[in-house]
């Protein structure tokens, strides 16, 4: 078994490392998020339809993402995790300066390629450096407060961004973004101890032979647990991108807000609550797990089954306005958008630590990498881009309304129904296949 002696020295160091990498988790995210509230202006100056902005803030990215993430995983596995964290950073800085000098839509698409290409190693270094600055015990409230860096940013990214965007133009809020990135890859560099691989690990592995990256993902897709976690959180993800990118223009067009208003709305509403959540079932996770691990997956099917309702009244709420707060209307239907939000990232601390002890110390940015193609095809890829041309396809029987039937459809016949037989089964395979690595 591993030694416990070691948890109660986690100190500031360690938990400075947690928050230098969620700082730079958002400020990926933060490049994505803000791609919600330049959709209307974006649209407007290249004259582009919904599916094309579909296009370029779902599948385009997504696509060199998912190609790339394999590979990315792997260097994280053979080599300094923080050496790859901070050369990403480095060229990630400049492709999102690229992408605010766009002059065409073509270009633009071409830029947010090269962004998904420098994001690649983000998600499996940072999860698999978690993994071996925590152990399972505490693992989940950390990761959880790695992957709330998303709802950080969407409260900047919407909020903020909405008022840069709509002040100051498209263009400025993705050369902003990219100033913080060369910091941070100096930060990735030359400030940050790598810490030992395995450090909580039940029994001592050792690095093994070098694979080729087919080798690797196949040694992986024979781990029958792992491909059904990651499965049901490639289909969680589809819904939950759709909602995200579309969030905005849906306050606009079915709830008659104006573009700040409506990304001021979408990122401080859904951010908070979403933080709140993840945080909440990080801890609640690390609670629970710690005497029974069948939480790990109890944990994020009640969070399903809560966010489909609580979704679903959102998207079906009529236009109305509750009262207006700092001259800021907030309709009605905002509450169930702060409920939608609290649960919905309930699935991923839980699952992620649950990828983290279903593999050895050697294989985790690798799994994690794997999942995040699934996710990302899925998620980012289809997602944003389906909703995009279903609200087309609605547009002659519904008009101004056609995105709030196309969110609706998307959330209710793809993700959730397959999302929580994947889990469940995932249950039963999860019991039979007990990981070697995870500590008891």
């Amino acid at each position: 078994m591993a030694s416990t002696a070691g948890v109660s020295s986690l100190g500031w160091r360690t938990h400075g490392v947690l928050g230098v990498l969620v700082l730079a988790y958002a400020g990926s995210f933060m490049g994505r998020q803000i791609m919600s509230v330049m959709i209307e202006p974006i649209k407007l100056e290249f004259n582009a339809s919904d599916a094309a902005m579909g296009l370029i803030s779902g599948l385009a990215f997504a696509a060199v993402y998912a190609l790339l993430g394999l590979p990315a995983g792997r260097l994280a596995d053979r080599y300094s995790r923080l050496r790859v964290l901070a050369v990403a950073a480095l060229f990630w800085a400049g492709a999102t300066l690229l992408c605010g000098l766009a002059v065409s839509f073509s270009m633009l698409v071409i830029a947010r390629m090269l962004v998904a290409a420098t994001e690649a190693p983000v998600i499996p270094a940072s999860l698999s450096l978690i993994a071996d600055l925590y152990p399972p015990q505490n693992r989940s409230l950390a990761i959880s407060c790695f992957t709330g860096a998303p709802t950080l940013s969407a409260v900047l990214g919407l909020s903020v961004g909405a008022w840069l965007v709509d002040v100051h133009g498209w263009r400025t809020g993705f050369i902003l973004i990219a100033a913080p990135l060369l910091l941070m890859s100096l930060v990735f560099g030359f400030f940050i101890r790598e810490p030992q691989r395995g450090r909580w690990d039940a029994t001592a592995t050792q690095p093994p032979p070098v694979e080729s990256i087919f080798q690797a993902a196949t040694t992986l897709l024979r781990n029958r647990a792992y491909v059904l976690l990651a499965s049901a959180t490639a289909l969680t993800t589809f819904s939950a991108f759709a909602f995200a990118m579309w969030s905005t223009p849906f306050l606009v067009r079915s709830h008659g807000l104006s573009l700040q208003h409506a990304g001021i709305l979408a990122g401080v509403v859904t951010g908070v609550s979403a933080a709140v959540g993840s945080l909440f079932s990080g801890w609640l996770t690390d609670r629970l797990s710690s005497a029974n691990r069948s939480w790990l997956l109890r944990i994020p099917l009640i969070g399903h089954v809560l966010n489909l309702v609580c979704l679903l009244c959102y998207l079906l709420w009529p236009a109305g306005i509750a009262f207006t707060f700092a001259g800021v209307p907030v309709p009605v239907a905002m509450i169930w958008c702060a409920l939608s939000g609290f649960f919905t990232v309930w699935w991923v601390a839980p699952s992620f630590n649950l990828v983290t002890q279903l593999v050895n110390a050697w294989q985790r940015a690798t799994a994690i990498a794997l999942q995040t193609i699934f996710s990302t095809l899925l998620g980012v890829g289809l997602g944003p881009l389906v909703t995009g041309i279903l609200s087309d396809a609605l547009l002659p029987r519904f008009g101004d309304e056609s995105l709030r039937y196309a969110l609706v459809l998307v959330s209710l016949t793809v993700c959730v129904p397959f999302t929580l037989l994947c889990i469940l089964y995932g249950r039963r395979s999860y019991q039979a296949d007990s990981p070697a690595s995870a500590v008891a």
